[in-house]
């Protein structure tokens, strides 16, 4: 499947007391790696939405492995490991500048139409951009 890289540098404000990575700023990092992922087939969450589609994340999931600190310079590896039904699950890995591992995880997104808040299957063209 479709694999996307995006690197990002940890700033000050998305530390702890001791330069660590406040573990809530991950998801926001799975946010860049999504939208990242997704602009890389040619669509972004704003063409989807003018499109009817609204991607809610309806689970997260995080295993740290290893901290990552203020600096640091993170790479987020950002994949699928199955084809989008009326779900999509993403898949991450995120590195730091040394390639150790930092910390693994999924978030599963639903397609909902915004009109009447109803579940809706993977648009056509996004399918079409993954090979299927």
């Amino acid at each position: 499947m479709k694999k996307s890289s995006t690197k990002t540098r940890v700033r000050y404000s998305e530390t702890d007391q001791m330069g660590v990575v406040y573990h809530g700023n991950y998801a926001q990092f799975f946010e860049m790696g999504r939208t990242e992922w997704l602009r890389s087939l040619g669509v972004t969450y704003k063409d989807m939405e003018m499109n009817g589609i609204i991607l809610p994340v309806v689970s997260l999931n995080l295993t740290f492995i290893k901290s990552a600190l203020y600096d640091d310079i993170l790479t987020i590896h950002t994949f699928l490991k199955k084809e989008p039904m009326v779900k999509i699950e993403f898949n991450y890995e995120i590195k730091n500048q040394l390639d150790e591992l930092i910390c693994t995880g999924s978030s599963v997104l639903a397609f909902m139409n915004s009109k009447n808040m109803k579940p809706t299957r993977c648009p056509d063209y996004l399918l079409k951009g993954l090979g299927y």
